[in-house]
């Protein structure tokens, strides 16, 4: 993303709640998570599949 103002170009990322109801996953899988109503404060997005998980080293 190139910054309004000055031009520069940044790496834009975002942390994303959501809401694992039966614990599956853990740090470095790629999930599908769809979003919801609030289930708490932070969280409004819901598992949905684990589609590869993460590998162990």
């Amino acid at each position: 993303v190139k910054h309004p103002l000055y031009g520069k170009y940044m790496k834009r990322s975002t942390k994303i709640h959501a809401h694992d109801e039966s614990n599956q996953c853990n740090i470095g899988d790629k999930v599908t998570i769809q979003e919801t109503r609030p289930v708490s404060k932070t969280k409004s997005w819901a598992l949905i599949e684990v589609i590869e998980h993460a590998s162990k080293v």
